[in-house]
């Protein structure tokens, strides 16, 4: 499977991590409402997967991909860790802010309800619990992973936690 996965990065790149970014986002809100919410297969809510499949596949997936394509081209040569406590710092002050604030409002008017009370409620928890985890994840991600992958860290780290 990962040789097939390669192949298609090879060809496809961006339709390959978008794919994949959708798969994993619809994975991980199915194991959210069965195995932690334990909803049951005929109390799952669909219409939610589906947001979430299409949140993955048609804003973060392809935001994402042009995001880390962009922090591999930050370079200070002969300061590797300077690129990347650069790196993660840009992604983690300036894309997680911007990307919750878009989470949040995105889904919270797909669901018909609204962005602001949502984001009084939940903006700046989330925020501070992202921040307690994904600057180390994306630390590990920026030195040790190859371009292409990191996206799929990222999506798999989110299916995990």
């Amino acid at each position: 499977m990962f040789r097939w996965y390669q192949a298609s990065l090879s060809r496809r790149p961006v339709l390959t991590q978008v794919i994949t970014t959708a798969f994993l986002f619809g994975a991980g809100d199915i194991t959210a409402q069965q195995a932690v919410d334990r909803r049951g297969v005929t109390n799952h809510d669909i219409p939610r997967t589906l947001r979430m499949t299409a949140w993955g596949g048609c804003f973060f997936g392809p935001v994402a991909v042009q995001w880390y394509k962009l922090l591999g081209r930050i370079s200070f040569p002969g300061h590797p860790n300077r690129e990347l406590l650069t790196r993660v710092a840009a992604d983690q002050i300036l894309f997680t802010p911007v990307n919750l604030l878009c989470f949040f409002t995105g889904m919270t008017l797909l669901e018909g309800g609204n962005p602001k009370e949502k984001l009084e409620k939940s903006y700046f928890t989330t925020l501070r619990n992202n921040w307690m985890l994904w600057p180390t994840v994306q630390l590990v991600n920026f030195k040790f992973v190859p371009l292409e992958h990191r996206l799929l860290v990222v999506n798999v780290i989110s299916l995990a936690k």
